[in-house]
């Protein structure tokens, strides 16, 4: 298996079926699929995709049988799969995979739905596939993208690559691919021809070209999947040859978190995928939970707050690079902000992370008083985790002291489906989309695996 990894992938795509998903998975997957609509809508809404749309639109693509969610465009699948990708992770939230190794910084911080899901409603509807099929194959793409980005060595992420954008593109690959019926062979080219493709850097994080990542990932799985059904030609050995993705994207990888792992167990179930509660980087979610509960537990007010020290491993920072925010793409990687939000305004969604919230002088002002460092407790704690350890002093002379590994809608605090369609209708509403419609789409998700095809629901979904 070790020998031959690639082929090893491509068996799972080929050899799996829907009843191969524990009931578990099912309930789980359709939790993220209603999450990754709803975020396609409030990203069809943002500057991001008014530019998309601008490019496709400028492509002269004329119409195809792809719905780009939010608008009334149908597209090759390739370009709706790139139009919802940049949509679902515009905003920054959407889900995030976990870790199981304690060196592999969060699961490399891979974002699972945002490459996924497009490729899979794309192609699924362009197919006229059944609601079991694109689900069947939404969750062969996420385990593939986290299996893959769990193997590859750390380096690959601390040293500046986007793991939604490298190892997503295989996520797409694989959905695709599943849902175009192709065989070993070909899947294994679809694979080759993705990992050739595999790109984005986090230089790039608080820019439109994060997103952008993801939604040229999706793209770049479908065409790749398009690319072996016409017979191009790959290598069979794209993830453990000497010149091949693990080695040069990573410079290593460990074979025993892939060989023998995919679907055993399925990543959804363990280590799981958390859902964000904030649109900010998921790094910063332990810390937003834990101030949340401070505020609530002490009554505190901003203006009684003298310093906020935060306190998490070399690795966080890292990540969340902007203290002084000018934007809101910059604010989504700011610790700094969202401790100076929640402070502020008690809450942190689409209408905080503005450009006018974050410039508002006392929003400045209160991101001044905040102090992100690297603290020694939380880098013992260990990487696979997002210790954030929280002390806040007061002007009455309190002392206020928290902790927190994750944050609310991670599997150790999950969100239930209801949680996560009232984040729907939220993200519905931003996006002035009809409140009928948004409510037909929660049931019919609901029931995702029943559907006999797409139609139904990306009518909805277009506006």
């Amino acid at each position: 298996m070790t020998e031959h990894l690639s082929g090893y992938v491509a068996d799972f795509i080929c050899g799996t079926q829907i009843a191969d998903l524990p009931g578990d998975v099912v309930t789980l997957g359709k939790k993220h699929i209603l999450d990754g609509l709803g975020l396609a809508l409030s990203g069809s809404v943002a500057r991001s995709g008014e530019l998309v749309r601008r490019h496709l639109a400028d492509l002269n693509l004329g119409a195809g049988p792809a719905t780009v969610i939010g608008s009334p465009m149908k597209l090759a699948p390739r370009f709706a799969a790139f139009a919802n990708g940049v949509g679902i992770h515009a905003d920054d939230y959407d889900d995030t995979q976990l870790a199981v190794a304690k060196d592999r910084v969060y699961g490399l911080l891979t974002h699972p739905t945002a490459p996924a899901l497009p490729a899979a409603l794309a192609m699924g509807e362009a197919l006229g596939a059944s609601g079991a099929d694109v689900m069947l194959a939404y969750h062969l793409g996420v385990e593939v993208e986290c299996k893959i980005s769990e193997a590859i060595n750390p380096r690959h992420y601390q040293t500046g690559f986007h793991s939604t954008a490298t190892c997503g593109t295989f996520a797409a690959a694989a959905a695709a691919s599943r849902l175009m019926g192709l065989d070993r062979e070909a899947t294994l080219r679809a694979l080759s021809i993705a990992g050739s493709q595999s790109a984005g850097l986090r230089e790039n994080f608080g820019t439109m070209t994060k997103p952008f990542h993801a939604g040229r990932s999706s793209e770049s799985g479908v065409a790749a999947a398009q690319f072996a059904s016409y017979g191009w030609t790959a290598t069979d050995r794209i993830l453990e040859a000497p010149r091949g993705f693990f080695s040069a994207a990573g410079g290593g990888y460990d074979a025993n978190a892939i060989a023998g792992k995919l679907g055993a167990p399925w990543t959804f179930v363990e280590p799981g995928i958390s859902i964000k509660p904030h649109p900010s980087g998921s790094l910063t979610h332990p810390g937003m939970t834990e101030m949340a509960r401070l505020i609530r537990e002490h009554g505190i007010r901003a203006q009684d707050v003298v310093r906020v020290r935060v306190g998490t491993n070399h690795n966080m920072p890292n990540a969340l690079i902007h203290h002084k925010p000018a934007n809101e793409l910059q604010a989504k990687f700011s610790m700094e902000f969202c401790m100076a939000i929640l402070l502020i305004e008690g809450r942190a969604g689409l209408n905080e992370f503005t450009d006018e919230v974050v410039l508002r002088p006392d929003v400045q002002e209160m991101v001044a008083r905040v102090d992100f460092v690297v603290d020694d407790e939380a880098e013992a704690a260990g990487y696979h985790l997002m210790t954030t350890i929280i002390d806040v002093e007061l002007a009455d002379g309190r002392k206020l002291k928290g902790r927190a590994d994750f944050g609310k809608g991670s599997p150790a605090m999950p969100m239930s489906y209801d949680e996560v369609a009232g984040k729907f209708r939220e993200n519905a509403e931003f996006a002035r989309f009809p409140a009928k419609q948004a409510e037909a789409v929660v049931q019919m998700v609901r029931e995702f695996e029943a559907l006999p095809d797409l139609s139904a629901l990306m009518k909805l979904l277009a506006t």
